[in-house]
Order: C-alpha cells, then structure tokens, then sequence
C-alpha cells in the first residue's frame, strides 16, 4: 500500500500465535515499530489464556501449531471475540489452507516467507475494522450517502438476506464471487461491499472482462514498461495498480482467455505483479470482487474455466436474486427510478396507475432490474399525462418455454404448456395457491382441480 506507516494508537494490541521464534519475532518488531503493543504464544493453548486476559485489536495465528492449528484458533475467537480481526499466516505455496481460513472466517491471510509491507498492509486494514466498533451503523450511514441510483433496494425477504450478506462480506478481505442473472445488480453489491469495507478511501476498478481483446489482456491488468512491445513509448500501470489499496471487480470472469486465468491465479495468491517487458514483480495490496452470468462449476466442467482459479475466486458467493423471485419489490424500485428521472429533468414524478403496478408485478422480467429501468424509460417517453398507464409500458407477452411439438401428440404438449405455466405461477408467488390463480386468471377451484389433474406437488 502506498504511503508511510501511520502510528497505531498506543492502546492497540496485537496477539501473535506461532511456533517458529524467528517469526514471533520478526512479526512483534513489525508491529512494534507500528506502534501497537504485542504478545507472542507458540501454541494454541498459550493463545488462549492470554486471550481471557487481554483485549486484542487484531490476532495473527499460523495454520500449524504444536497442539492445534489456525482454524481452531479462529473458530474460538469467531465464538468468543467476533469483532476481533483475525488473520493466519500459511506456508509457502498452500492456497488450500488461505482458503480454507478465509470459509471460516479469517479477516485476510499471509503466506511464508512473510512480507514486510504486506504485514503493514494487512494490519492497517484490520486495525482500521477493529477501531469501528460501531461498524453496522457506520456501513448503514455510508450506504445511506450513496448516490441515487446506487443502493440496492428492497423490501422482500430475499434482498434483506442479500444485503446482511453484503453487510458480512464487508468485514473480510476474502475474495467474493457475485452470481446471478444479466441485470440483477452484481456490479451494485460489489460497490456496496467496497463501500462498506475498511478500503471505502481507496479506489473502486470495474473491470468488463469480456470487454478486453485477449492480445491486450496481460498489459491492461498489469501495466507494461516503456519499449516492452511496439507502440509502448511510456510506462503504464495496470488494473492491479490502479486499485492498490482498494477493490478490483472483475465482471463477467469467465471470460478470461485461459492463459490469463493462470496469471491471474498467480497474482491474487501472491499479491505480486509483474509489468509487461519488467524483471521484476511488485506488491499489490488488492481484494477481489468476480462475477459472471454464467454458471461457473459448469464452465471448469466444460473445460473454460481453471479449476484452481474458480477454487480462489468463489471463497465467498453471494447470489444475487432474480427480479422475478421479488415481486414485492417492484414498486419500490419503479419509484426510485421515476424519481430519479423526474430530479434529473426538474420536472414531477409520474405516478404508476395500479393496472401499470399490476401488470409490472406480474411480468417476469428475464432482463432483472436492467430491464425494469428500460420498460419504464420507455413509458416515460410514452405517458402523455401525469399517470402510467399498462400501455404506456407495452410489456412483452412472456414465451414459455416448452417441449418441441413435433416431437409430442398434441394433448400432452398442451398439457405440458398447462403444467409450465402453473408451476412458473406457484413458484412467483411462493406456493400460495389464491394469488396463483389470480395471475392465472382462473378460480382457486379451478387451480386446485388443474393442479390434481397434472399431478403437480
């Protein structure tokens, strides 16, 4: 991380577990000359009598002790201090056990033989999210602060989760792997973890994978010396740099070329770089954030995607969930939508009519959230009052999918089509039969009959 180091307050105290002298001491001077006060135990057993002594503000633990190893150390403290950062220090090479730690809870991890500036890096992040003991309401503030526009909304169940996911997420350094659909708000969850996180002053880097032509990939993530390829006539810093201190989303990954998927595996194990043309690497101090539409253990099946490089990138998964899964939602959203137009042209906000609300709720959106904004700036240009109307949205009649019907007599194709639409109507509405029905536009008998008949549980 650039920048000197800044003097940790007196009062802050660091626990270093591990069974190798040289290391106890070579982690103690470091933080010493940091300005925290520290304690060294070389077992599992001496870490924890000192922890009901002492009050910690970060805890660095190896994964191999005499009489235990890292994990059960961090699950103890996860139990008993949750609040305090706990990071493990792994051997040379054993990305197993770095993400093993981070599953379980570990705030970051260092690999032997441990860096200097790494260290440095590692325990300013984690000072700064033990010193916000107030770090729920501090999130909250921050997210309240955001730009318009760049909140995920939602009162329903599923975005609540999503959120308290999020909130959790941003505790960590672990790298996070977002999925979802097209234009369920990936790219959001990743800025309200960045937002929410230690690292909020450092730079956001999007980063459209599919986006860079695979000739340009290694210069465009690691920056390139001066004369190292035709063209090259200056030094330029890569993605990695660029977010240095701060967050790198990585959309749509898979996508990656697979020789870049080996360097990229290589950088986010090591935190080190190389520049194009350069004999040299250099640190970088990045969390990653991936996402991708598409289904990312289908994709190492199929041979696309690197085994290993999916192994560290979904440490963490957070699913985004699908528009249609949040009906209730609807509403809410549409409004901060026309609200946010209305504030950008300084004119009213158009009010939905409960038949445009209606029809909105019962659509189901294949595009998420991405389309609601397009069938609504549509309506927009459309409305000629001061109310929405269902035609000023001209929604699309939802194609069901079905079986081939070459390939079927004609009354078990239609019984088919029957079966699709009533189970896609059961699953919208969370199985209740009544508001199923209603979107069918049958009776509740007539559901309940139909349901029987096909054989439906």
């Amino acid at each position: 991380m650039p920048g000197g180091d800044e003097p940790a307050p007196m009062s802050a105290r660091a626990l270093i577990v591990d069974d190798e002298a040289d290391i106890r001491e070579l982690l103690s001077l470091t933080l010493n000359r940091m300005g925290l006060a520290t304690d060294v135990a070389d077992s599992e057993f001496e870490a924890r009598q000192l922890l009901q002594k002492h009050h910690y503000d970060v805890c660095l633990t190896d994964m191999r002790l005499p009489d235990g190893d890292g994990l059960a150390l961090l699950e103890h403290t996860s139990r008993f201090w949750p609040q305090m950062p706990v990071a493990v220090i792994t051997a040379f090479g054993s990305a197993e056990n770095a993400v093993a730690a981070l599953k379980a809870g570990a705030f970051d991890y260092l690999s032997k033989p441990v860096q200097v500036n790494q260290l440095r890096a590692l325990v300013k992040s984690a000072l700064k999210l033990s010193e916000d003991k107030g770090v729920a309401a501090a999130s909250h503030a921050r997210a309240g602060g955001a730009p318009a526009g760049h909140t995920l909304l939602g009162d329903s169940a599923k975005m609540r989760l999503a959120r308290e996911m999020i909130d959790r997420l941003a505790r960590s350094q672990a790298p996070v792997h977002i999925s979802g659909e097209s234009g369920c708000g990936k790219e959001l969850a990743a800025k309200s973890i960045h937002r929410k996180s230690v690292r909020h002053e450092r730079a956001f880097v999007p980063v459209n994978c599919g986006a860079i032509p695979e000739n340009l990939v290694e210069s465009e993530f690691f920056g390139y010396r001066k004369g190292a390829f035709t063209g090259a006539d200056s030094e330029r810093s890569g993605f990695f740099q660029a977010a240095d201190g701060g967050t790198l989303f990585l959309d749509e990954v898979a996508e990656l070329p697979l020789l870049m998927q080996v360097k990229l595996l290589r950088a986010i194990q090591e935190k080190r770089v190389r520049k194009v043309g350069s004999p040299q690497e250099e640190p970088v101090d990045v969390r990653v954030i991936s996402a991708t539409h598409k289904d990312l253990a289908e994709e190492v099946k199929a041979g696309r995607f690197r085994q290993d490089l999916f192994y560290r990138l979904n440490v963490i998964e957070l699913k985004m969930p699908a528009l249609r899964d949040m009906p209730e939602d609807i509403g809410l959203l549409a409004q901060a939508f026309l609200g946010r137009r209305a504030a950008q042209e300084g004119t009213r906000v158009p009010a939905l009519s409960a038949v445009a609300l209606r029809a909105l709720e019962d659509y189901p959106f294949p595009g998420n959230v991405r389309e609601l904004e397009n069938v609504l700036e549509r309506a927009l240009a459309l409305c000629s009052g001061s109310e929405i109307s269902r035609e000023d949205l001209q929604l699309k009649p939802a194609a069901v999918e079905v079986a081939d019907i070459r390939a079927l007599p004609l009354e078990e194709y239609l019984a088919t089509v029957e079966k699709q639409a009533i189970v896609a109507a059961l699953e919208k509405t969370r199985y209740n039969r009544t508001a199923a029905a209603r979107i069918l536009g049958i009776s509740f008998r007539q559901l309940r009959y139909r349901i029987e008949r096909l054989g439906i549980e």
